[in-house]
Protein backbone atom coordinates (compact mmCIF):
# COMPACT_ATOMS: atom_id res chain seq x y z
CA UNK A 1 0.00 0.00 0.00
CA UNK A 2 1.41 3.48 -1.12
CA UNK A 3 1.48 6.75 1.37
CA UNK A 4 -0.97 9.24 -0.43
CA UNK A 5 1.58 12.01 -2.37
CA UNK A 6 0.82 15.39 -3.79
CA UNK A 7 2.40 16.97 -6.34
CA UNK A 8 2.22 20.28 -7.51
CA UNK A 9 3.33 22.04 -10.54
CA UNK A 10 3.59 25.39 -11.70
CA UNK A 11 2.30 26.51 -14.87
CA UNK A 12 3.00 23.35 -16.64
CA UNK A 13 7.06 23.20 -15.54
CA UNK A 14 8.39 19.62 -16.06
CA UNK A 15 9.32 20.13 -12.76
CA UNK A 16 6.83 20.04 -9.72
CA UNK A 17 7.18 22.76 -6.91
CA UNK A 18 5.86 20.13 -4.37
CA UNK A 19 6.68 16.93 -3.86
CA UNK A 20 5.23 15.17 -0.67
CA UNK A 21 3.59 13.09 1.40
CA UNK A 22 -0.57 13.57 2.31
CA UNK A 23 -1.70 15.86 4.19
CA UNK A 24 0.79 18.48 3.73
CA UNK A 25 0.57 22.36 3.97
CA UNK A 26 2.50 24.90 0.74
CA UNK A 27 3.61 28.12 0.55
CA UNK A 28 4.02 29.62 -2.68
CA UNK A 29 5.79 33.23 -2.80
CA UNK A 30 4.67 34.85 -5.92
CA UNK A 31 6.97 37.69 -5.70
CA UNK A 32 9.67 35.20 -7.98
CA UNK A 33 6.65 35.15 -10.85
CA UNK A 34 5.61 37.52 -13.19
CA UNK A 35 2.33 39.60 -12.94
CA UNK A 36 -0.27 38.02 -15.04
CA UNK A 37 -2.42 35.08 -15.16
CA UNK A 38 -0.73 31.28 -14.03
CA UNK A 39 -2.20 27.49 -13.20
CA UNK A 40 -1.18 25.47 -10.30
CA UNK A 41 -1.62 21.70 -11.30
CA UNK A 42 -2.19 19.58 -8.13
CA UNK A 43 -2.15 16.06 -8.68
CA UNK A 44 -2.27 13.44 -5.67
CA UNK A 45 -2.39 10.00 -5.53
CA UNK A 46 -4.17 8.21 -2.64
CA UNK A 47 -3.51 4.80 -0.75
CA UNK A 48 -5.21 2.85 -3.06
CA UNK A 49 -2.86 4.24 -5.93
CA UNK A 50 -5.75 6.74 -7.51
CA UNK A 51 -5.01 10.08 -8.64
CA UNK A 52 -7.06 13.14 -8.73
CA UNK A 53 -6.19 16.35 -10.65
CA UNK A 54 -7.25 19.71 -10.09
CA UNK A 55 -6.08 22.66 -11.94
CA UNK A 56 -6.15 26.32 -10.28
CA UNK A 57 -6.04 29.65 -12.60
CA UNK A 58 -4.50 32.24 -10.19
CA UNK A 59 -3.66 36.05 -10.72
CA UNK A 60 -0.27 37.40 -9.61
CA UNK A 61 0.20 41.05 -9.07
CA UNK A 62 3.18 42.15 -7.31
CA UNK A 63 3.94 45.09 -9.39
CA UNK A 64 2.44 48.52 -9.20
CA UNK A 65 -1.28 49.49 -9.70
CA UNK A 66 -1.56 51.33 -12.74
CA UNK A 67 -4.59 53.51 -12.89
CA UNK A 68 -5.31 55.07 -16.38
CA UNK A 69 -7.69 58.18 -16.99
CA UNK A 70 -9.16 59.48 -19.98
CA UNK A 71 -9.42 55.76 -21.82
CA UNK A 72 -11.84 53.09 -21.60
CA UNK A 73 -11.20 49.47 -22.12
CA UNK A 74 -12.87 48.88 -25.61
CA UNK A 75 -13.33 52.45 -26.08
CA UNK A 76 -13.73 53.85 -29.78
CA UNK A 77 -11.51 56.82 -30.42
CA UNK A 78 -10.20 58.72 -33.44
CA UNK A 79 -6.94 61.13 -34.22
CA UNK A 80 -5.19 62.23 -31.87
CA UNK A 81 -5.67 60.63 -27.95
CA UNK A 82 -4.43 61.92 -24.61
CA UNK A 83 -5.12 60.04 -21.04
CA UNK A 84 -2.84 60.13 -17.72
CA UNK A 85 -1.38 57.08 -15.82
CA UNK A 86 0.17 56.63 -12.80
CA UNK A 87 1.25 53.68 -11.10
CA UNK A 88 1.60 53.26 -7.37
CA UNK A 89 2.46 50.37 -5.14
CA UNK A 90 1.99 49.86 -1.24
CA UNK A 91 5.72 49.99 -0.80
CA UNK A 92 5.86 53.60 -2.29
CA UNK A 93 6.29 56.46 0.08
CA UNK A 94 3.64 58.27 0.72
CA UNK A 95 2.95 61.40 -1.61
CA UNK A 96 -0.78 63.04 -1.29
CA UNK A 97 -0.69 63.96 -4.90
CA UNK A 98 -0.77 60.75 -5.92
CA UNK A 99 -3.25 59.37 -3.58
CA UNK A 100 -5.88 59.35 -5.35
CA UNK A 101 -6.79 58.75 -9.09
CA UNK A 102 -7.48 62.17 -11.09
CA UNK A 103 -10.14 61.68 -13.00
CA UNK A 104 -13.09 64.20 -14.62
CA UNK A 105 -15.81 64.33 -11.92
CA UNK A 106 -18.41 62.13 -12.96
CA UNK A 107 -22.18 63.67 -14.36
CA UNK A 108 -24.55 61.84 -11.63
CA UNK A 109 -22.19 64.36 -9.15
CA UNK A 110 -22.89 67.61 -10.95
CA UNK A 111 -26.69 65.99 -11.51
CA UNK A 112 -27.12 65.59 -7.81
CA UNK A 113 -25.45 68.93 -7.44
CA UNK A 114 -27.69 70.86 -9.49
CA UNK A 115 -30.71 69.16 -7.74
CA UNK A 116 -29.34 70.07 -4.21
CA UNK A 117 -28.62 73.89 -5.07
CA UNK A 118 -32.11 73.98 -6.93
CA UNK A 119 -34.00 72.60 -3.72
CA UNK A 120 -32.23 74.49 -1.56
CA UNK A 121 -33.08 77.96 -3.42
CA UNK A 122 -36.71 76.24 -3.63
CA UNK A 123 -36.59 76.07 -0.17
CA UNK A 124 -35.38 79.47 1.03
CA UNK A 125 -37.75 81.08 -1.26
CA UNK A 126 -40.97 78.97 0.62
CA UNK A 127 -39.58 80.27 3.48
CA UNK A 128 -40.53 83.76 2.39
CA UNK A 129 -43.86 83.24 1.41
CA UNK A 130 -45.90 84.79 4.73
CA UNK A 131 -49.24 82.79 5.00
CA UNK A 132 -52.11 84.98 5.31
CA UNK A 133 -52.95 84.13 8.54
CA UNK A 134 -49.71 85.58 9.88
CA UNK A 135 -49.48 88.33 7.83
CA UNK A 136 -50.44 91.18 10.53
CA UNK A 137 -48.75 89.69 13.46
CA UNK A 138 -45.96 91.14 14.94
CA UNK A 139 -43.28 89.17 13.84
CA UNK A 140 -44.60 89.24 9.56
CA UNK A 141 -46.00 92.70 10.13
CA UNK A 142 -44.93 95.98 9.24
CA UNK A 143 -44.04 98.20 12.21
CA UNK A 144 -44.35 101.95 12.92
CA UNK A 145 -41.03 102.56 14.67
CA UNK A 146 -40.07 106.56 15.03
CA UNK A 147 -36.76 107.25 16.56
CA UNK A 148 -38.63 109.16 19.56
CA UNK A 149 -41.12 106.34 20.14
CA UNK A 150 -39.76 103.20 21.70
CA UNK A 151 -42.38 100.62 20.92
Amino acid sequence: MEKPRVRVYLDGGAQPIVDQELPTDVALDTTDLADGPHLLTILARGESGGEGVKEIPFMVHNGPGIIVSGLRPHSTRRGNISFRVDAFSADDPFDPRRAEARSSIPVWVWVLSLFVVAWSVWYAARMLDVPAEFANTPTYGVQNVHPGNPG
